[in-house]
């Protein structure tokens, strides 16, 4: 089971660190819904935050010159409001509604963005940005491209959003560690040795990315990060156990 695990685990970090490298979302989406066949729901998302966190730091690390410390502080507003809620009505995920909303949120990178004037920018739109992300990261385990919602219309080009998305989520998975730390201490120490073993191909597959990133044009990123976010939303549907 060990040798599995780690070959699964291991496979799965580089090639969803990739796709975050690239897109800064989607590699998250399709972690989770492996692991939610290898751990039970709560252990998987506090797993998740864990590989997500040296995904997202190395991202961060590696496009830091572009990062928009203002609205970072901002969104964390949002989040440390969001985290609070939560705690208080001592909230417990599940199945069903993991694979029920995950497979809806595709919905959101089709709407006429154009119309609803979001900008992530904006002091009180960043703070609702990390409110509502914050709140589906830990509600859920990921915030899919409810982030980029209010970014995708900024002024900011690609590496900005992906050096800021990169900065708020480590911080959000790390919240999300904490929020599930009971059901992360349930994985066995061989468990654990695994999945540390397999965080270093989370910062190689997110260094291949970022070199593919800053190849890619503004129009084809976000082409291409909407329709592998809805493929990825209709996955997660079939994985609702009726």
């Amino acid at each position: 089971m060990t040798v599995v695990f780690f070959i699964a685990i291991t496979v799965a970090v580089f090639l969803t660190s990739l796709l975050s490298g690239i897109f800064g979302m989607a590699g998250g989406l399709i972690l989770l819904w492996i692991l939610t066949f290898l751990l039970p729901i709560a252990s998987a998302i506090a797993v998740h935050g864990l590989v997500q966190m040296v995904s997202n730091g190395s991202r961060a690390w590696m496009s830091r010159a572009y990062l928009d410390v203002r609205t970072l502080i901002l969104l964390l507003s949002g989040l440390g409001t969001a985290a609070g809620f939560l705690a208080f009505i001592d909230y417990r995920p599940s199945l069903v509604v993991v694979s029920v909303v995950i497979g809806v949120m595709p919905i959101l990178v089709w709407l006429p963005l154009g119309r609803l004037r979001l900008d992530g920018q904006r002091p009180i739109q960043a703070f609702l940005c990390g409110l509502i992300s914050g709140s589906l990261s830990i509600a859920i385990g990921v915030s899919g491209p409810t982030v980029d919602l209010f970014f995708i219309t900024t002024r900011m080009d690609r590496r900005q959003i992906i050096a800021t998305k990169a900065a708020f989520q480590l911080i959000t998975h790390g919240m999300k560690v904490l929020f599930y730390v009971d059901a992360a201490a349930e994985l066995t120490v061989n468990g654990w040795m695994v999945v540390i073993a397999a965080m270093p191909f989370a910062i190689i597959g997110t260094r291949t990315g970022n070199v593919i990133l800053h190849r890619m044009s503004n129009e084809r990123y976000r082409t291409w990060a909407r329709w592998i976010v809805t493929a990825v939303g209709a996955v997660y549907l079939l994985r609702i156990p009726f």
